[in-house]
């Protein structure tokens, strides 16, 4: 009953408008190797291992497994057995006569052993079955989903972290740098080569670069405890490897719009979501019909113990049982027409995943590009006021050019070096947000450094469904 499924057209566009030419075929590779950072790729690895949301989504994954069990369990003849003894009085002054050979108060044993079965004619169960299915290839999506987030999760904060370390390194230098131009200020004053004002001004910009420092401690302490929670521990200390400008740049990965229905876990789940609403349609117009079931028993029953197993003491029964609606109350069509509306929704879900799977790739795409550039300017923007500062602190001490031509070179260059430094960590996290919008058999690579991987019993199993296309 209802209808089989078939993957929905969707316009799919031939290539990313924003793809680089230069990209490389790299989407199914361990990617954050390529930044050259082992710490990066011990941090990954010790993520996979024990965080748990990754923990979680596999326990998910063992739920779904038992559910699809149990709902296909009744295309199986269902066998039990039971067995009662017991002691009984009777009314002598009721009803019913008791037979002349049976004492008042007796003895009862009973051993059975039975057997039923529902004939799926309609489909109900393989519908109920098919949907289950579908529910836990989707689960299992989820959980890749969870590790594609989780690798770069981690490798952005880390780069963030280290951006962050730069700056700190560029505030703590040019804090040292003005307190000796501010102990210099102190010194001229004192002999009367300049003003109080010049001192004071000396003093304001200390102050200033002072500030920055414990704002950016902050940002450090925040990112490393928020990767200690990714790595499945408690807040604290986050190991360094290479500085921001000693990590080496991946290569962006190539790929075509269309290969993103394969390659990305949220967009797979999402389709095995609509398959199993697709199946949910016809269990539940199979509810239109009548359902037939077939049963039996046989064993033993009686009065007394050592004859309970006795050829007089047999017993059995088989029989047939045929049930369907006749008035319902509009029950069993209220379900049909909501099975109806939930693949309806199922369906504009599935097409709007894969259409904002399209934008992620195109902004991940066209911010790189950007931020390319903007590293470009920033860095020339830096040098140019290294050289700014040097030369009007050249013709301040010379007595050529005023103090205040020197406070407006050097407050330009710190603020742009650590616009620099925020800049380059932008760039690599935007090649990670690449990475994780293009999705790839990376994931797959990824999934087999957890604790719970995929080679277990339960998510082996689906790995092997999916891959056979069941």
């Amino acid at each position: 009953m209802g209808p089989n499924y078939h993957r929905p057209a969707v316009a799919v566009p031939s290539a990313f408008m924003f793809e680089p030419a230069q990209a490389a075929a790299t989407a199914n590779t361990d990617w954050w190797t390529q930044f050259n950072d082992p710490m990066l790729d011990q941090l990954i690895r010790e993520g996979l291992a024990n965080n748990k949301n990754i923990k979680i989504a596999a326990a998910n994954v063992e739920q779904a497994s038992a559910v699809l069990t149990s709902t296909r369990s009744p295309l199986f003849p269902q066998l039990n057995y039971q067995a009662a003894a017991g002691r009984y009085r009777f009314s002598q002054n009721g009803t019913t006569t008791l037979p002349g050979n049976l004492s008042n108060p007796t003895n009862a044993y009973q051993v059975l052993a039975g057997a039923s079965w529902e004939l799926d004619l309609w489909g109900r169960i393989r519908r109920l079955t098919e949907s289950a299915q579908a529910n836990l290839f989707a689960t299992e999506q989820a959980r890749r989903g969870v590790i594609l987030s989780l690798v770069g999760s981690v490798a952005s904060d880390y780069l963030q972290l280290r951006g962050f370390d730069e700056q700190l390194v560029i505030a703590e230098q040019t804090l040292a740098a003005y307190g000796e131009s501010q102990r210099s200020m102190k010194l001229k004053f004192k002999y009367g080569r300049v003003s109080e004002l010049n001192v004071e001004q000396a003093n304001s910009r200390y102050e200033a670069a002072a500030a920055q420092i414990p704002q950016i401690k902050t940002q450090i302490a925040l990112l490393e405890n928020a990767l200690s929670i990714l790595l499945g521990k408690n807040p604290g200390k986050i190991p360094r490897g290479k500085t921001i400008f000693e990590l080496a740049s991946p290569a962006i990965p190539a790929g075509v719009p269309s290969e993103l229905l394969e390659r990305r876990p949220d967009l797979l789940q999402s389709e095995q979501q609509l398959i199993a609403a697709n199946a949910l349609i016809g269990a539940a117009k199979a509810q239109f019909f009548p359902t037939i079931s077939l049963t039996g028993a046989t064993g033993y029953s009686s009065t007394d113990l050592n004859n309970l197993f006795k050829g007089p003491a047999r017993v059995w029964n088989y029989g047939g049982g045929i049930a369907g609606p006749i008035f319902t109350g509009g029950q069993v069509y209220g379900q049909y027409k909501q099975s109806q509306a939930a693949h309806k929704a199922a369906l504009i879900g599935y097409q709007l995943a894969i259409q904002s799977a399209f934008a992620d790739v195109e902004n991940a795409l066209v911010s790189q590009q950007e931020l390319s550039e903007q590293v470009a300017a920033q860095e020339r923007l830096v040098t140019a006021l290294k050289a700014y500062a040097q030369l009007s602190q050249y013709l301040f001490d010379g007595g050529r050019e005023s103090y205040t031509t020197v406070l407006q070179a050097e407050e330009q260059l710190f603020p742009a070096e650590l616009n620099w430094a925020a800049a380059r960590a932008a760039l690599y996290i935007g090649m990670v947000d690449i990475y994780k919008a293009m999705g790839g058999g990376w994931v797959d690579d990824a999934a087999k450094l957890t604790a719970d991987v995929s080679a277990n019993t339960t998510q082996g199993s689906v790995a092997k469904m999916l891959a056979a296309g069941k």
